[in-house]
């Protein structure tokens, strides 16, 4: 009986030790390695995967830049107006963005169809004070205004004055809200102005 017993405990010995002895992947039972990557540092790591191989393929530079199409003019009806601008303008960028940002979720709410939204150049003023000593007018502070468009298109005329009751309750202090018709004044108004690419256009259509 003794031996039988001698004979367990040294198995019992003899398998710890090969435990001990494996890798750690295969020591650790299945439901306590699922969430544990320990294979990435191993040798065996990257077997089977073959994509690093192939040569990088070097991706083609699109010489055409990306143009603006302009969106089509909804003109207005009995029932519903046209295209519209809601311009939101003021000296600071978040709340600007926010009110921005609001006006479109109430737009999508209300079920009102948004053409695009976009934002406009920053315009800076510089504010110039004549110092007590000297003729040099010196830069005071300086004046940034940020504005942010919502274009809105077929706006139905009863839905109207509560939609701009709402705006006009939530609009923050500090911010501006316009609303006018779209023109291609307020679509060229988007991109800078280059006046010496408009001499280049001029001399080539002469030519």
């Amino acid at each position: 009986m003794n031996s039988v017993i001698r004979k367990l405990q040294v198995s019992a010995m003899q398998q710890a030790a090969a435990i001990r002895r494996a890798p750690s992947c295969i020591r650790l039972p299945v439901w306590a390695s699922m969430n544990e990557r320990q294979y990435r540092s191993k040798p065996t790591h990257g077997i089977g995967k073959w994509k690093y191989l192939l040569p990088k393929e070097r991706r083609k530079k699109s010489r055409d830049k990306r143009q603006i199409i302009p969106i089509p003019i909804v003109e207005a009806t009995d029932t519903a107006y046209g295209t519209l601008n809601f311009k939101v303008s003021g000296y600071d960028m978040t709340l600007v963005e926010h009110y921005s940002q609001y006006i479109h979720k109430v737009c999508s709410r209300l079920d009102i169809k948004i053409a695009d939204r976009y934002a406009l150049q920053t315009k800076t003023i510089e504010l110039m004070m004549m110092p007590d000593k000297g003729k040099k007018m010196v830069i005071d502070s300086v004046i940034k205004t940020h504005e942010r468009v919502i274009q809105v298109q077929s706006l139905n005329t009863l839905l109207c004055p509560v939609f701009m009751e709402v705006l006009l309750k939530n609009q923050p202090e500090g911010v501006q809200l316009s609303v006018m018709e779209h023109t291609d004044a307020e679509f060229k108004a988007r991109f800078k102005h280059r006046p010496d690419l408009e001499v280049l256009r001029t001399q080539v259509a002469q030519q």
